[in-house]
């Protein structure tokens, strides 16, 4: 039998750093066993162009990422969601549209990198930051058991996942 592929959301209120990073990171970190998405509940319309540079730099190709809403998501015709992980501490405390399929939650508390207000250097700091921790909660998802664990043991781990400097 065939390993399943897991649909993994990642959600956060504009659609153009966080969010984007995940989707990128676990397109890459996660190909063979999920399939990557990222959406805003008031998307910006742009990725962040710091947001574009990082990835680019890290060998991402950057170009097929946009800005979108989480509507498309909650779509009747939208994938099965497996997994929806909100990256920011505002979509967290949002009316979240109902995802079919009652998929695996969590939040992860993750710095708006859009909101630093510096130097070049002290910008560039924070998407590094932001990207760290996502890699970091993202290469721990990638390598749990998941098709070995039960609901409350899945649950435990995302937790524990969510506490990831």
């Amino acid at each position: 039998m065939a390993n399943p592929i897991y649909n993994v959301l990642f959600l956060c209120t504009g659609n153009s750093a966080r969010s984007i990073m995940a989707e990128a990171i676990m397109s890459r970190v996660g190909k063979d066993r999920f399939r990557a998405f990222s959406a805003g509940s008031k998307p910006s319309g742009k990725v962040a162009d710091h947001t574009l540079t990082l990835l680019s730099a890290l060998g991402y190709d950057a170009s097929g990422f946009r800005s979108k809403s989480w509507d498309e998501f909650a779509a009747p015709d939208a994938p099965t969601m497996d997994f929806i992980f909100t990256v920011c501490d505002e979509a967290a405390g949002e009316t979240c549209p109902v995802w079919p399929g009652h998929p695996a939650n969590g939040h992860w508390s993750i710095p708006d990198p859009v909101k630093v207000a510096g130097s070049h250097a002290e910008v560039s700091a924070a998407y590094d930051e932001a990207y760290r921790m996502l890699s970091n909660r993202i290469s721990a998802l990638v390598n749990l058991p998941i098709d070995k664990l039960d609901h409350a043991a899945l649950h435990h781990h995302l937790d524990q996942i969510a506490a990831t400097p």
